[in-house]
């Protein structure tokens, strides 16, 4: 589904180019659930954008389902730190907003709206969220608010879902439910999944595959398989493999801040 070959990416700084990322690989399978882990600054940010076609890359090529990225990515749904959620409009609404603009949802939105906000509404009850479409977003807590988010990123059925970051500004507690939906949602529908995140625990219950970035120039320097059995329970996260496993990550980690 994502390919990086050689790929690097300068920006224009004030006093000259800042090589963001440099040689980057990747491979991500159709299906598979990735994450992208390392050091603040190392570039998976900038990695998202390059997938999703935001921003072109420098030297080297960028593909997405067997197509070049040449622009943005009309079949990835992303989410955020923030929810970014619209405030003037209901929950329905912002979910119901990519199918205004993504075809071929927005040549049908007017007459297909009642089946369009019945998908939104179903989508709601499978976060937990059941009732809550009229109200308006500063009406729900943090937590529901990012509920509401990744609904959005999935209402139009990405076969690639971009997740930057999605639950860092929420409670432990909050976090790991949304880890269990987030898991929930993918054993159901199986699309593709690149998931940065700072959460060690998170990468390690959520994906397939974990890959870590060197420092900025960021490249990918490991990629390393999570062979937990799925569906997995929170209680895999006080398992001795898995706690392994999170310091193994941590030591990588902080081996390449030093570099």
């Amino acid at each position: 589904m994502i390919e990086l070959d050689n790929v690097s990416l300068a920006y224009a700084g004030r006093t000259g180019p800042v090589l963001a990322l440099e040689g980057a690989d990747i491979k991500v399978a159709k299906g598979e659930f990735a994450a992208v882990v390392g050091p603040s600054g190392c570039g998976k940010s900038t990695l998202m954008k390059l997938v999703s076609g935001l921003v072109k890359p420098t030297k080297g090529v960028v593909k997405v389902n067997g197509y070049q990225v040449n622009g943005p990515v009309k079949l990835a749904g992303m989410a955020f730190q923030n929810s970014n959620l619209l405030p003037w409009r209901t929950v329905i609404e912002n979910l119901m907003l990519p199918l205004e603009i993504v075809e071929p949802y927005r040549s049908n939105f007017r007459s297909k709206k009642d089946e369009y906000r019945a998908k939104g509404e179903k989508l709601l009850d499978t976060v937990g969220l059941t009732g809550f479409g009229d109200r308006f977003p500063w009406e729900l807590s943090g937590g529901m608010q990012q509920r509401a988010s990744l609904c959005r990123s999935l209402i139009h059925e990405p076969a690639l879902l971009m997740l930057d970051e999605p639950f860092a500004a929420l409670d432990a507690f909050t976090r790991e439910e949304l880890w269990c939906v987030m898991r929930d949602v993918w054993e159901r529908l199986r699309f593709t999944v690149v998931l940065v995140t700072h959460d060690l625990r998170e990468a390690a219950f959520l994906a397939d595959t974990i890959h870590i970035m060197s420092a900025r120039p960021g490249r990918i320097i490991e990629s390393r398989t999570v062979d937990f059995a799925r569906p997995r329970d929170l209680d895999v996260c006080y398992s001795s493999p898995f706690t392994d496993l999170v310091h193994t990550l941590r030591n990588k980690i902080a081996e390449v801040r030093q570099a």
